[in-house]
């Protein structure tokens, strides 16, 4: 028995620790031990015996497991004869990584770009206007070219995404081998 309680406190120091550090991924710690929990499962689980595990509400863990399948963390899976839903975590963590990265950087990317766009737009309109002071030209004419870098800095961050993505990435910063 002292063996088996050894395994369990060796897997609930990570479980804690990862819960601890799901808000880098902008999700509660409920939802992160959940997604430790699963990590250490050798078979996908049903809704209730996730709820039955972790002692939360079945309405709780189907929005924590919505939340996890949202994010790529984890999958739901198939098994003959079985009519309930089964999930497991991803356990590729640098495709969890990728998944993560890239679907909250591009919808941010593409929001930010499309308001600096519609910015530039009207600075450009303030620009040419003949009944505008200098001061105020000179002073749209820099929030133009602060604009401008921001715009190359997100398509730098796009490309990077995209090295991500298709990874690229790895051939800069390459993946340990397994040894």
């Amino acid at each position: 028995m002292e063996g088996k309680e050894q395994l369990e406190r060796a897997r609930e120091r990570v479980i804690d620790v990862v819960a601890q550090n799901m808000d880098l991924y902008g999700v509660t710690d409920s939802i992160g031990r959940l997604y430790g929990m699963l990590m250490f499962q050798e078979n996908p689980m049903t809704l209730d015996e996730m709820k039955e595990e972790l002692g939360m509400s079945k309405t709780s863990m189907s929005t924590s497991v919505r939340t996890l399948l949202e994010l790529k963390m984890v999958d739901k899976v198939w098994k003959k004869g079985v009519r309930k839903d089964l999930y497991k975590a991803e356990s590729d963590w640098y495709q969890n990584f990728i998944d993560f990265f890239a679907i909250k950087w591009r919808s941010a990317i593409s929001e930010n770009v499309l308001e600096m766009k519609k910015s530039l737009v009207e600075l450009n309109s303030l620009v040419n206007r003949d009944d505008v002071e200098e001061e105020l030209k000179e002073l749209a004419n820099s929030d133009i070219n602060k604009l401008k870098n921001a715009l190359d800095y997100y398509d730098w961050l796009n490309r990077f995404v995209d090295s991500l993505e298709s990874k690229e990435i790895f051939e800069l910063i390459p993946l340990k081998k397994p040894e």
